[in-house]
């Protein structure tokens, strides 16, 4: 993630990211992971609703290190989870320096 903003600048973090997902990683000391396991969430979230990539930022992934992470859908994201009657997407995600990994399932009905 860091080569590809290094490369693209400022404009591809304003693409992928909403303005709160950018704000809670770019608080950390080293962003980049964080960056990097949100991408990884967001595509993950495309392929638990049977999506390619709608829009990035239709997909935002709130909270994270002591806060327990959330999916928030909006626009054709969230109309494709509605059409689907899914209820809510589950989501973990991890990363380390090098490495961010994420698995989301699409919940129809209630969870839990």
């Amino acid at each position: 993630m860091q080569k590809a903003v290094q490369n693209r600048g400022d404009r591809l973090l304003k693409r992928i990211y909403t303005p709160g997902e950018i704000a809670f990683c770019l608080q950390r000391r080293n962003p980049w992971p964080c960056l990097a396991a949100r991408f990884a969430a967001k595509e993950a979230v495309f392929k638990a609703l049977g999506t390619g990539v709608t829009a990035w930022r239709d997909v935002e992934i709130k909270g994270g290190g002591n806060l327990p992470v959330k999916v928030v859908l909006t626009g054709a994201a969230s109309e494709k989870a509605r059409t689907q009657r899914v209820s809510s997407v589950l989501l973990s995600i991890s990363h380390n320096r090098e490495y961010a990994i994420a698995c989301a399932f699409a919940v129809t009905g209630e969870v839990f």
